[in-house]
């Protein structure tokens, strides 16, 4: 039997996409479902090893955790670890593939896409359902034709899409709509649903957005998630120093002093901002 093969998008970096996936994966677990993570790729130097060895991204270790199974490398094919000077190291299945410049990972893109889909069919053999994520936007209109995480990847394996806005960004709905507006039809019609996250308060205030925006683009929405706040989870590609309005402070900030020295005699202290 064929897994039931679904997406999630998001409107750019930060929304919510990973955990969204995760949530997914948790439920359908708990429903009974054999159900597997996957994002064809990942850019990220926050990795983690896996049993057998290798790494991927900690956004689809989470998830696997999330769906109740051990992390595999074809979970994440592709990590992008960037190194600065327009550089990143390539990890192919949990192994790595070499430094590749923007230019030349652009040309290794072609080769990596049909082994990329071959790896999620074989992931897909055995599972009841399996959960993509996407990655930044799907509306870089300038990547389009060498998108491997995003609609293209969705066309190529049939998996209908939710695209995730985040209400705490601002301007979400203007978000949802400029991208759908900025997708090719085919790219377009692959997203069948909408939803907004880390919403606050009376989500009833929503109603005549959502009804709007509905009417406008002819994509339903499927609803809208209240922000969870403060999560004992890791982030996947930065560390926060400041908390988002609402949820606990965190630690103390750090204070960094230089002590006294011949050639520094007098001791300073700092504090980030």
């Amino acid at each position: 039997m064929r897994a039931l093969r679904r997406m999630v998008l998001g409107t750019g970096s930060g929304v919510g996409k990973s955990l969204t996936v995760a949530g997914i994966c948790r439920a359908a677990a708990r429903m009974g479902l054999r159900v597997k993570p996957f994002k064809s790729q990942n850019m990220s130097n926050n990795s983690c090893a896996l049993p057998e060895g290798g790494e991927i991204a900690r956004a689809q270790v989470l998830q696997a955790r999330a769906a109740r199974i051990a992390p595999e490398a074809a979970m994440n094919p592709v990590l992008l670890k960037p190194m600065g000077e327009g550089k990143s190291q390539v990890i192919f299945m949990g192994r790595p593939l070499g430094v590749f410049s923007i230019a030349e990972y652009r040309e290794l893109k072609k080769e990596l896409f049909p082994k990329v889909c071959g790896i999620f069919e074989e992931l897909a053999s055995d599972c009841d359902l399996i959960v993509l994520e996407g990655a930044g936007s799907p509306a870089e209109i300038n990547l389009l034709d060498e998108d491997i995480a995003n609609t293209r990847m969705a066309r190529a394996v049939e998996a209908p899409a939710l695209l995730l806005g985040d209400i705490e960004q601002g301007g979400v709905f203007a978000s949802l709509f400029g991208t759908l507006a900025l997708l090719p039809k085919p790219d377009r019609e692959m997203i069948r649903w909408l939803a907004i996250n880390k919403f606050r308060g009376d989500a009833s205030l929503l109603e005549k957005g959502l009804s709007g925006l509905t009417a406008l683009t002819g994509v339903p929405f499927l609803g809208v998630m209240n922000h969870l706040g403060a999560l004992a989870l890791p982030d996947e590609d930065s560390f926060r120093t400041r908390p988002s309005p609402g949820t606990s402070p965190g630690p103390a900030p750090l204070r960094i002093a230089v002590l006294s020295c011949p050639t520094c005699p007098t001791v300073r202290t700092s504090t980030p901002s």
